[in-house]
């Protein structure tokens, strides 16, 4: 089976930029390519950190009220830094995370979930910038059709790789859940089946109702008397 990989779904043609960048120059660049945030890139285009527009907001968020309303609690240095910022070096979220491009689709969501950020640069063996891939962009598998899921399924899945009759496992697909039925050789082979085809690009649930030969109640021997 072939997987979608981060190569297969970022943007190769990145905007970035450099730590000293200014801050008004940033925001006319999420403006022009509208976009939300972009890398900041050292000397050797190896990314150092990430700017987006809520690092922006921090400036205004952070100027008084014209109303003479409380502004509220008061902002941690760190955050108030941020907010008095005259650049992308010192506005950035850093160190950078990033991801490489031969990682599939459900490592690259994982490193997202578990550091909280909506888009990963993307980097080469020698830590140069070669992409970005963002959230939206994970989700493109799930824009497959049913027929191409059953398809790869039925030829791949079921057929190549665990040889089974095209007559043994029927399969039906409704908007990315795959329900099975039919008949497979016993539990392990169950359990195999399933997880082969939750691993298909745009799959959304597997519903398995197969039922397994070696559980099949003993034909009754007639007596021998």
């Amino acid at each position: 089976m072939q997987h979608r990989t981060v190569s297969d779904v970022m943007t190769h043609h990145v905007v970035s930029v450099r730590p000293d960048t200014p801050f008004k120059e940033v925001a006319q660049l999420l403006a022009a390519y509208d976009i939300t945030a972009m890398p900041v890139v050292d000397a050797r285009d190896r990314p150092v950190g990430v700017v987006s527009e809520g690092d922006l907001l921090r400036k205004p968020a952070s100027l008084p009220d014209p109303a003479g309303r409380a502004a509220g609690a008061r902002p941690l240095p760190r955050e108030q830094e941020r907010a008095d910022a005259e650049d992308a070096g010192a506005l950035m979220s850093a160190p950078a995370v990033t991801a490489r491009p031969d990682w599939n689709v459900v490592e690259t969501a994982r490193v997202m979930a578990r550091h909280g950020v909506k888009r990963l640069p993307v980097v080469d063996g020698t830590g140069r910038l070669v992409g970005i891939v963002s959230r939206a962009d994970l989700l493109r598998p799930f824009l497959r059709s049913d027929t191409a899921i059953r398809e790869e399924i039925d030829r791949e899945v079921l057929g190549d790789t665990l040889g089974l009759a095209r007559a043994a496992v029927r399969t039906e697909v409704r908007d990315g859940v795959v329900t099975l039925t039919g008949r497979v050789a016993d539990r392990a082979q169950l359990v195999l089946v399933e997880r082969l085809c939750r691993s298909v690009d745009g799959v959304v649930a597997v519903h398995a109702r197969l039922a397994c030969a070696q559980d099949a109640p003993a034909t009754p021997q007639p007596h021998q008397g």
